[in-house]
């Protein structure tokens, strides 16, 4: 792990405010046209709300008020949640593909222990110690490969072989709102650093979830993310983490507005990419999905099958994939989540292997050692 000292401080002054502005990013370089952003829902997303399986004759009955209206339309089965109004414009060009009934290998329901498997590429928690993605630099086409974490800390999918940069040791906890008070105070007279350190904090109240500011926060950190992957020296993967996922309670307002701020955020993704979206990926994940019952507070309970969606101009796009289980009692995971027919694990190296023109046995086994392979036929990515 780097850590900068002042003078990298000083010249690299607006990207560690912006850090402070956005959720943590983490961004790698590698010698190729082709771009990955990888976008983790962390909390467990509800894919029941967001890819709704309207057409299922057990959706309205078991969802009750969950099951809102409205919405694009995007086969006989499936409605995208009307949040993702930019998302759907993106289907209409086919430039968004949606998969269902989705799930890593675990299968318990602790947020930590999810959140590692996906990330790790693992099929138990603390299998694996490095990540999926970290992995993948080792695979792509590359002169010479880095990576910078614009966080305190390096997300598990990023960590591995190919060192990380960061902007702060990975060992110190989240700073105090006493401790940044102190620290405004020590810069109060100094003229280099008091404006980058006062417009960091202006911005930092809007921090920490994909609502803040009506979605215009998760659209700045789409709009940064642009920026850093374009360029002649620019980075080509990003990771970007959200949370406030865990709808518990009063779901339906706030999985809307958490929608809502990646909506922007996408659409500020694409925007700032310009020609380069037409060589984007976007993969957004999360953990694991939630119950199809809807619990006494009005949100649901922790899952397991969900959805996950691919997006950029290189999907081949315009189309939902699933192997739908239904949603009748007797079809259900457990009796009560909905039942994945898809791995996480195989859609990923399918779609990477198609995106990077990599052969998906050797980069599956590479990404997801110790999952079975699986072959993913579907074109997933413009050849």
């Amino acid at each position: 792990m780097l850590t900068l000292d002042r003078r990298h401080l000083l010249t690299k002054g607006a990207l560690a405010a912006a850090a402070l502005a956005t959720p943590r990013i983490v961004l790698a370089q590698a010698a190729t046209e082709r771009r990955f952003v990888f976008i983790i829902q962390r909390g467990a997303a509800d894919g029941l709300n967001i890819i709704m399986p309207t057409g299922d004759p057990g959706f309205a009955p078991a969802r009750g008020a969950l099951a809102i209206p409205g919405g694009t339309k995007l086969d006989g089965m499936f409605t995208l949640h009307p949040a993702l109004a930019e998302a759907a414009k993106m289907y209409a060009a086919n430039e968004a593909l949606f998969a269902h009934a989705v799930a890593s290998p675990y299968r318990d329901r602790s947020h930590f222990d999810g959140q590692n498997v996906l990330e790790t590429g693992g099929t138990a928690a603390y299998q694996l110690r490095d990540g999926w993605l970290n992995r993948l630099l080792t695979q792509v086409p590359r002169t010479d490969a880095s990576a910078i974490a614009v966080s305190a800390t390096v997300p598990v999918a990023l960590r591995g072989k190919i060192d990380v940069a960061s902007y702060a040791p990975s060992a110190l906890p989240q700073a105090s709102d006493d401790l940044l008070a102190r620290v405004t105070q020590l810069y109060q007279a100094d003229t280099q650093l008091h404006p980058l350190w006062s417009s960091a904090m202006a911005t930092r109240a809007q921090t920490s979830d994909l609502t803040a500011g009506g979605g215009a926060n998760a659209a700045a950190t789409g709009a940064l993310t642009a920026k850093l992957l374009t360029g002649p020296n620019s980075a080509r993967i990003a990771m970007i983490e959200t949370g406030g996922w865990d709808t518990h309670s009063a779901q339906t307002a706030r999985l809307g507005a958490q929608l809502k701020g990646l909506d922007a955020m996408l659409a500020a993704l694409k925007t700032g990419l310009g020609p380069a979206w037409s060589d984007t990926l976007v993969l957004v994940a999360t953990e694991f999905g939630r119950t199809v019952a809807v619990n006494g507070t009005g949100g649901t309970d922790h899952g397991t099958g969900s959805a996950a969606m691919l997006l950029g101009g290189a999907v081949a796009g315009g189309r939902v994939v699933a192997d739908w289980p239904g949603l009748s009692a007797a079809n259900l995971y457990e009796n009560r989540d909905l039942k994945p027919t898809l791995g996480l694990d195989t859609l990923i190296a399918g779609a990477l292997g198609q995106h990077y023109g990599i052969d998906p046995a050797p980069l599956a086994r590479a990404l997801f050692p110790e999952t079975p392979y699986a072959s993913f036929k579907e074109r997933l990515v413009r050849a």
